[in-house]
């Protein structure tokens, strides 16, 4: 299946009807619940960060907070000290959000702020990790390296790319969602489209590559449809002759 570079989703256009907008939301809080999508970013995080009793997190691109507030659950239940920071760069959405999950705005450990991805508003390093879930196939390739760039900037350890994957089965699997589960026209007009603009996990992993990322673990969900990366910094090749030698010691 071609990606359908140039389509654009409503999603992406003028989203002045925040009760629809609301109801997407609530949509997509299903399918992530339903396909894995909670449980990919958690196991993808948990790839790069395992071994930390306390984490912080960018999530670029959180729509309705809804895999930002299940992290938080899931810690709480660890006993893990996890802070999440929710940008999203449409402040319709997160006005949305908030009639969606009226909780976003007093979940502990969790912020939203306005923000675009493409020139993040923090300091290098400023979170452990970075992530993002159904955000890299609405980019251009260019557009998606310069975000990953930007991610990979902000986050100490690395980041995490969760998204679809570009396949029939996933296009069908989309279609029947939007068309028998819900009668939110952004829903169904959206969740097959984004089947056809999303990336291949391989191509993905290429677009990492061009950010200076190194895919490191790669999960996928339950049916295929979906997959996690975790990546991270790729190291800098070390210059053995970034000293040069004393050309007038060459000789004694």
């Amino acid at each position: 299946m071609d990606r359908l570079a140039d389509a654009v989703e409503l999603l992406d256009g003028k989203l002045d009807d925040p009760p629809t907008l609301a109801g997407n939301l609530r949509d997509l809080r299903r399918i992530n619940r339903w396909l894995d999508g909670v449980r990919l970013s958690a196991d993808a995080i948990d790839a790069l960060a395992a071994h930390r009793e306390r984490l912080t997190v960018l999530d670029v691109g959180t729509g309705g907070a809804d895999i930002p507030m299940a992290l938080l659950a899931r810690a709480g239940k660890r006993g893990r000290g996890l802070s999440i920071v929710g940008l999203d760069s449409r402040p319709e959405v997160l006005v949305a959000a908030a009639i969606s999950t009226p909780a976003v705005a007093t979940t502990p450990g969790l912020e939203l702020h306005v923000g675009d991805g493409r020139s993040l508003p923090y300091g290098d390093g400023s979170f452990d990790v970075v992530h993002s879930s159904l955000l890299i196939h609405h980019l251009s390739a260019d557009e998606a390296v310069g975000s990953l760039q930007e991610m990979g900037r902000v986050a100490r350890l690395g980041v995490v790319v969760n998204d679809l994957d570009r396949t029939r089965l996933g296009w069908i699997g989309a279609w029947l969602i939007g068309h028998l589960l819900t009668r939110n026209r952004y829903t169904r007009s959206d969740a097959p489209l984004s089947v056809q603009r999303s990336y291949r996990a391989g191509e993905t992993k290429g677009l990492l590559r061009s950010a200076g990322l190194t895919p490191v673990r790669t999960i996928r969900g339950s049916f295929g449809q979906r997959y996690a990366i975790a990546a991270v910094p790729t190291p800098r090749e070390v210059d053995d002759l970034a000293t040069p030698p004393d050309p007038q010691g060459a000789g004694e």
